[in-house]
């Protein structure tokens, strides 16, 4: 599908427009060496693996097209923050494996210092949109390609690229407690992505399980 962008978003627009300008001057070569995405010459296309779907993504004009018909919502077509999110990891991303741990928001550099933020956008709208709906966030997560683990009254670990994953903890509420979450990072992230980012990632899953 050919990227669309809402004009009337400037926030987003603005570094929408210069990502897409750069990713038009980039090296096909290049991006396949660092990011581990194959690409196919004849047809000027990666195949890239995001948010547990598969795109077909065009060079260099970036139209993008999910090949997992199963999945009811495309994030990347009707999200220009999934959009963004792409085409940056293409540009600037890497193919990394982490050792088994996950971290804490608080444990990724500067994350004590956006941590009001992450917690408002990220853990507070988790637990609060599914708090005392486990059945709906399981089988949202379960179309999302997510697999359950262990841990909270209900948990999920997302594959956001190859090698990077997101944990989603939520413990249900009931009459004398409020619903709480966690959400977990595999410890290479701070390798490929700023604390900033974690939250825009957070704010991707949560909008997508939402309109699941």
């Amino acid at each position: 599908m050919a990227i669309e962008i809402e004009k009337n978003n400037n926030k987003e627009l603005v570094p929408l427009e210069h990502y897409l300008e750069e990713y038009k001057k980039a090296d096909p070569s290049e991006i396949c060496a660092r990011t581990g995405f194959a690409y196919d010459e004849e047809k000027r296309q990666f195949l890239v693996s995001f948010l547990g779907r598969s795109y077909q993504v065009s060079f260099p004009d970036f139209q993008t097209k999910c090949m997992d018909e199963k999945f009811g919502f495309d994030p990347v077509a009707e999200m220009n923050p999934a959009k963004i999110l792409l085409v940056r990891f293409l540009l600037e991303g890497a193919q990394s494996q982490g050792t088994g741990k996950f971290l804490t928001y608080r444990e990724v550099p500067w994350g004590e210092v956006y941590y009001r933020q992450f917690n408002g956008r990220c853990m507070m709208r988790l637990a609060f949109s599914y708090g005392n709906k486990l059945d709906a966030f399981s089988k949202a997560c379960e179309a999302m390609g997510a697999c359950r683990i262990k841990g909270g009254d209900c948990g999920f670990q997302f594959e956001i690229f190859p090698g990077y994953q997101v944990q989603f903890l939520l413990w249900e509420g009931d009459e004398e407690f409020a619903p709480s979450s966690q959400i977990l990072f595999s410890d290479n992230f701070p390798a490929g992505f700023h604390a900033e980012d974690l939250v825009v990632i957070c704010d991707i899953l949560i909008s997508t399980l939402k309109r699941l």
